[in-house]
């Protein structure tokens, strides 16, 4: 098994800046099978939505709704992938859960508990 544990959530002003950290741990196999790193959000009433993801390979993906505000890298060392977040908005607010993702043809998805962030004026 693998474990994610979200950190940094939080009250932020408008137009703030936020960085959330995903810290994996656990079954160093399948730590070692994971291909994806990426960060959601969740808003009441909506579908959970794909934010940003990193490959292993380091390759980047940002969503064209966030990509002029946020980022994401990992830290290996850490193994750690952090989401950074500029130029808060109040509909920036949400809860936003980190996942690890197995891909294949029954890809296996880890996620976070959430942490929630609030933006606000």
């Amino acid at each position: 098994q693998v474990q994610l544990v979200e950190s940094g959530g939080g009250w932020v002003q408008v137009g703030g800046r936020r960085r959330l950290s995903c810290a994996l741990s656990g079954d160093a196999h399948q730590l070692e099978r994971i291909g994806w790193f990426r960060w959601f959000r969740q808003v009441p009433g909506k579908e959970r939505e794909l934010l940003a993801g990193v490959t292993k390979a380091g390759t980047i993906r940002v969503s064209d709704s966030v990509k002029d505000r946020f980022d994401i890298y990992r830290d290996i060392s850490k193994n750690t992938h952090i989401l950074t977040m500029n130029s808060l908005k109040p509909e920036d607010t949400g809860i936003y859960f980190c996942n690890a993702r197995i891909s294949g043809l029954n890809p296996v998805d880890y996620w976070g508990q959430g942490t929630q962030v609030t933006v606000s004026s």
